[in-house]
């Protein structure tokens, strides 16, 4: 369309509420852009009087390679939030995502406390829920851990590792005198402060879970102190005072199956569980169904089933108790539904389950399907999303179901983004085995079919992206190429020839089904992905020719992976056994072969964008730079960024180049901005080495 037609609509700018009017034009409004400066909704907590809702915003500003993010307190009645706080520099995962920040109401209705990371310090601030003051309260030497409130909101607790300065010392320390290299440190990455931690770059150590980064000291126990709020006095907690929630096992109470998930009912002495059950399939790693129960006293020893038949064989992914009554509140994500959601209830006592509310998204949490809305007794403030429609704050009545917004800051982009429809795909594979995913169709040019981006693993929320946010799906199809996020089958398949198999099964049997429909061109198909879903692109790139262009945000297997992931030892030896049945190159020979691309490059004909992170990039080394010399590959590396990068002048330029490399690939198009100038050369003449190369035979086409 003509960037002369725009329209005016109110948008949300800077951590404020503008009634003020913003051009949008249409030929920008689903650039990469815009997708990225999308503002996130977390952790809505209701009020002790249920009559107010505290949430934090988060959204990324570009110009400042920052985000903003804000604390906000709004009336259930209210039309309006009140902008509170600050939130501070948000804090981060070891893969790099966002964590769902910690928020506490104070019992009279009067004040939030909550964690922000501000000039360099973690601290728990509060803030009035009047928006009229915000201050820290620790003001610790070392940075606030996790915190709680007690008695009445008169004592505040909380705890604190090392001081900052301890670390800083320790990291001086090592720079001084060198760094002993051992199982714990992540070579492949900067060994100097080369981290996000805690909002600033750190040195890293591996953590106990596989590749996931801790800083130094962060093996130094917690230590909780008490400040009294009325008379400012400070004393450090005995072990004996520590807070702590007392757990109970289902299997104490009869409940049978793997444990999952616990959660105690803050008023009482019930807990509700969440338990694997059936027959493990051979093969697979979790039991294939979810058990849903629930102790319902205090005193009581054994626990109850929900057995209706709205929680039985069901996805149940999370679970709260209802304030004030006997009832727990469930939530199903359901894979054939392309992994929407539902909210139901059970009561414990009468073991009646009605549903409360069905949505065409998440109903939980704007990106995470896992997060939890605020409750009452009477209703429930979650974050909604949808594949198309961005994130919002809805009041949800328990009784009725009835939804109201509270709260949109994303009206702009929800509005361009319906020029954009989507809608969910179900097929099967020749093998029976059936899939989902979300399909954004492409306007054709001309007689031809619209070219087809695919990516893979999960398809949750608003999907920007896909996992990692890389492939600015609404710009790919605004420019003419159709996009396809498809949600890879549910439970893990242990074998990963049979795990890549399914995700080559998916991707060639919808390829069949569109082209089919005469919906894409099966000719022009590129496909990108990060984790998990960079794993099954490599492999659809090595054993297929489906794919005209491949773009990849990860490493793979390959013996450079095995030499420098050796230095970790035998959780590393054990879970590569576990997870991929390998030995050593030399011990399972033949098994490598099969799954590393670095055994596999004659069968690589299809270009392939690397975008790594600098704590990852090396591992690829032994396999990248054979394709970057012979003109088959490209990489870029983005410093200081771990397994998800974050930091947003990294993603928006990711985000770029993948719509400028799929345009190449799958439309012969070029940007005519001059700065592209070398990036298009460079293209050209990978398009014509990768054209003097004999054709492939031999591999699969179908599904």
């Amino acid at each position: 369309m003509s960037m002369l037609k725009c329209i005016v609509w109110p948008m949300f700018v800077a951590g404020a509420l503008l009634a003020a009017s913003v051009p949008v034009c249409h030929a920008d409004a689903v650039s990469p852009r815009r997708l990225l400066e999308v503002a996130d909704i977390a952790s809505p907590t209701l009020s002790p009087d249920s009559r107010s809702v505290a949430f934090r915003v988060e959204r990324a500003a570009v110009a400042r390679n920052t985000y903003d993010t804000v604390w906000y307190v709004q009336g259930l009645d209210d039309p309006w939030p009140r902008r509170v706080a600050d939130g501070g520099v948000p804090l981060r995962d070891t893969a790099g995502e966002s964590l769902p920040p910690k928020v506490v109401w104070s019992p009279d209705n009067r004040w939030i406390y909550y964690r922000a990371l501000v000039d360099g310090k973690i601290d728990v601030w509060r803030a009035a829920a009047d928006g009229s003051s915000a201050e820290p309260l620790t003001r610790d030497a070392a940075d606030v851990r996790d915190f709680t409130l007690g008695e009445g909101g008169r004592v505040l607790r909380y705890s604190v590792g090392a001081t900052r300065e301890e670390v800083r010392s320790a990291e001086l320390a090592e720079y001084d005198q060198g760094i002993h290299i051992d199982a714990t440190v992540p070579i492949g990455q900067g060994l100097f402060r080369s981290g996000y931690v805690g909002g600033r770059l750190a040195t890293q150590r591996f953590g106990k879970v596989w590749f996931d980064r801790v800083p130094l000291l962060a093996d130094v126990p917690d230590h909780w102190t008490e400040i009294d709020r009325l008379t400012g006095a400070r004393r450090a907690l005995a072990g004996s005072d520590v807070p702590s929630v007392p757990s109970l096992a289902p299997g104490k109470a009869g409940v049978e199956g793997d444990p999952w998930k616990s959660v105690p009912d803050p008023r009482g002495g019930r807990v509700a569980w969440l338990t694997r059950i059936g027959d493990r399939k051979e093969g697979q790693m979790y039991r294939p169904d979810v058990l849903l129960s629930a102790l319902p006293g205090g005193h009581a020893r054994r626990a109850i089933k929900c057995e209706a038949e709205l929680c039985t064989g069901k996805a149940i992914t999370g679970i709260q108790w209802r304030p004030g009554h006997d009832e727990v509140l469930f939530t199903v994500t359901d894979p054939r539904q392309g992994l929407s959601q539902s909210i139901l209830r059970w009561n414990v006592k009468t073991g009646e389950v009605r549903a409360i509310v069905k949505a065409g998204g998440l109903i939980n949490g704007g990106r995470d399907p896992t997060s939890s809305c605020g409750l009452s007794a009477e209703v429930l403030v979650c974050v909604t999303a949808k594949p198309d429609r961005p994130p919002r704050l809805e009041r949800i009545d328990l009784k009725s179901g009835k939804r109201h917004v509270l709260f949109d800051p994303n009206t702009a982009l929800a509005r361009d983004m319906a020029e954009v429809p989507v809608r969910l795909l179900r097929w099967k594979d020749k093998q029976g085995r059936w899939f989902t995913g979300q399909f954004w169709s492409a306007r054709r040019s001309g007689d031809r079919p619209a070219p087809l981006f695919i990516t893979y693993y999960s398809c949750t929320g608003f999907i920007r992206g896909g996992v990692g946010d890389e492939w600015p799906l609404a710009s790919l199809v605004r420019a003419g190429i159709s996009a396809l996020c498809i949600n890879r089958r549910p439970g893990y398949t242990m074998d990963p020839v049979m795990r890549y198999g399914e995700g080559l099964a998916a991707v060639a049997s919808v390829i069949n089904l569109l082209s089919k429909e005469g919906a894409i061109d099966r000719a022009r198909v590129g496909m990108g992905g990060l984790s998990f879903g960079g794993e099954v692109t490599m492999w659809v790139v090595m054993k297929s020719n489906l794919l005209k262009a491949a773009s990849v945000a990860n490493p793979v297997l390959s013996p450079y992976y095995y030499l420098i992931g050796s230095m970790k030892g035998e959780a590393f030896f054990k879970n590569l056994r576990k997870d991929w049945g390998l030995g050593s190159p030399s011990e399972t020979p033949m098994r490598w072969k099969a799954l590393s691309p670095a055994f596999n490059l004659d069968r690589i004909r299809a270009p392939i964008l690397f975008q790594h992170s600098e704590q990852e990039y090396m591992y690829a080394l032994d396999y990248e730079i054979p394709l970057i010399r012979e003109h088959r590959a490209e990489l870029y590396v983005f410093p200081n960024e771990p397994h998800q990068k974050f930091q947003p002048k990294h993603k928006l330029a990711v985000y770029e180049r993948n719509l400028d490399w799929f345009r190449f690939w799958l439309q012969g198009y070029e940007d005519p901005n001059p700065v592209k100038k070398q990036q298009y050369a460079h293209w050209r003449e990978m398009r014509d080495a990768i054209s003097a190369r004999p054709a492939r035979s031999g591999f699969r086409s179908g599904g």
